[in-house]
């Protein structure tokens, strides 16, 4: 190592500056989770890590960018500045990354990269989900797979713009999206456990007649939220709507709190039981599916056929 004097002159020299260390591709992808989710448990979930490890991994990138990313409080995480300036960057950064990755699967036969999958309430927890989630994991065990738990109002928006690239939902589904059928399930009624129908063991459509069902922002397609509405009754008569939510446990406590009600899965009863809220079987309302979900423009990209063709192994349609 060099003195740092300037031999002619016997004056001191300012220290040479130590190269900041690059980030990595992965530290980028935590990166843009955290940035998606504005929240830190949120992000590690869907990436599959622990919360401290991630906000280490955020610490160490913050270093080595030189700039602050997140400013957190103990309800909010938001972005700064910085970091807003930086994430296109880092999205060509990741996207040129899988790109990559993929053209080199192709080359060898062996399918890694990223699968990015959504899921409402808990469809990725169901057990017609988790035999898919096995089956690709067996077939393609170098594949990363992360599970993006999506908000009501967005799922199908999501789906379309590439913000995830399949995802376990219920149909109907509007133009552009095609799906794999997994399996059929009942549908019940949710209503407040205060309900004068509250403590009967199942009732019909015509009594829930009148009753206010809670209602959705106008960007998720119509046909999707009619059908869990039954929007119009078997008579023809229209439903009345209720406090507009965008996730399940706004709707939940909506329901709870007397204001409205709601059809949900049968599913319900075990997943999201609630205080204040009960759930009854309806002796006439139609049944729901679940399925895997993909944008008909990405059906042919090698992660999304995997897992489609995974699904078909899996779980074929009864």
């Amino acid at each position: 190592m060099t003195d740092p004097k300037d031999e002619a002159g016997g004056r001191d020299l300012p220290p040479v500056p130590s190269p900041r260390s690059e980030p990595t591709v992965h530290q980028l992808r935590l990166l843009l989770a955290v940035a998606e989710e504005l929240h830190f448990g949120r992000a590690a979930a869907r990436l599959f890590i622990t919360q401290p490890a991630l906000s280490r991994q955020v610490a160490v990138l913050e270093r080595r960018l030189g700039v602050g990313l997140f400013v957190r409080t103990s309800r909010t995480v938001e972005p700064t500045a910085a970091c807003r300036a930086l994430l296109p960057g880092v999205r060509e950064v990741v996207e040129a990354m899988e790109r990559l990755r993929r053209s080199a699967d192709a080359q060898h036969g062996e399918l890694t990269g990223r699968l990015v999958i959504g899921s409402i309430g808990a469809e990725s927890s169901m057990r017609h989900a988790r035999a898919v989630l096995a089956e690709l994991r067996s077939r393609h065990p170098e594949l990363t797979v992360e599970l993006h738990n999506q908000h009501i109002a967005d799922h199908m928006r999501e789906l379309l713009d590439g913000v995830v690239d399949v995802a376990f939902l219920r149909p109907p589904v509007p133009p552009g999206i095609q799906t794999q059928h997994l399996a059929t399930t009942p549908r019940l009624a949710c209503l407040p456990a205060g309900d004068p129908l509250a403590s009967r063991s199942e009732i019909a459509l015509a009594d829930l007649a009148g009753r206010p069902v809670v209602d959705l922002p106008g960007e998720l397609p119509r046909v999707w939220w009619n059908f869990w509405a039954v929007d119009p009754r078997p008579d023809g008569s229209p439903v009345r709507y209720g406090p507009v939510v965008s996730d399940m446990e706004a709707l939940l406590h909506v329901v709870a709190e007397g204001v409205a009600m709601a059809f949900l899965p049968a599913a319900a009863r075990d997943f999201f039981p609630r205080p204040g809220v009960c759930y009854i079987d309806v002796i006439d309302l139609p049944p729901s599916t679940s399925a895997l979900a993909w944008a008909a423009a990405h059906r042919d990209r090698p992660a999304v056929a995997a897992i489609r063709h995974a699904a078909a192994a899996a779980w074929p349609p009864r």
